[in-house]
């Protein structure tokens, strides 16, 4: 099985982060919105696309603060993982216009809706990776964070 390159979109907006809602058999979890390149489509292109699938969004996508690998054997979900390696990138994004909201039209399986989640209680929520809110938090508060963060869960 290849490498699986995703966009992901890191949105905040008066203190909040804009995530995408999901859950699982042991509940709630929250990703940031974004998904999977197609051949032939650049990242700001996935990235615009799914952002629009997933959260009913048009972007402007900013700089790219972090990579992130994810290979799955070496992490807590490795039965259904174990031939995962996916390289996450996460970009600074703003909402093109936020009264321009569409109903998502294509949400991931898991996906049940989208959620503004404060900063200041971020650490508490159930979001994958969990190492991305502690680097979140950081850039918030414009604290220096490596750029790329290894296979990190």
């Amino acid at each position: 099985m290849g490498i699986r390159n995703s966009a992901k979109a890191i949105i905040i907006n008066s203190g909040k982060v804009l995530l995408t809602k999901n859950q699982d058999k042991e509940g709630y979890f929250y990703l940031c919105p974004g998904g999977g390149q197609e051949h032939g489509e650049t990242l700001h292109d996935t990235l615009k696309r799914e952002c629009i699938e997933e959260v009913g969004y048009q972007i402007e996508i900013g700089e790219l603060l972090h990579i992130r690998e994810y290979i799955g054997k070496n992490h807590e979900y490795t039965a259904f993982d174990f031939n995962v390696h996916q390289v996450e990138y996460y970009f600074v994004c703003e909402l093109k216009d936020e009264n321009n909201y569409i109903e998502p039209n294509t949400p991931d399986s898991h996906q049940v809706g989208i959620e503004w989640v404060h900063i200041d209680h971020l650490l508490q929520y159930r979001l994958y990776p969990k190492e991305i809110r502690r680097y979140i938090v950081k850039f918030v508060n414009n604290e220096k964070s490596p750029v790329y963060l290894g296979d990190v869960n």
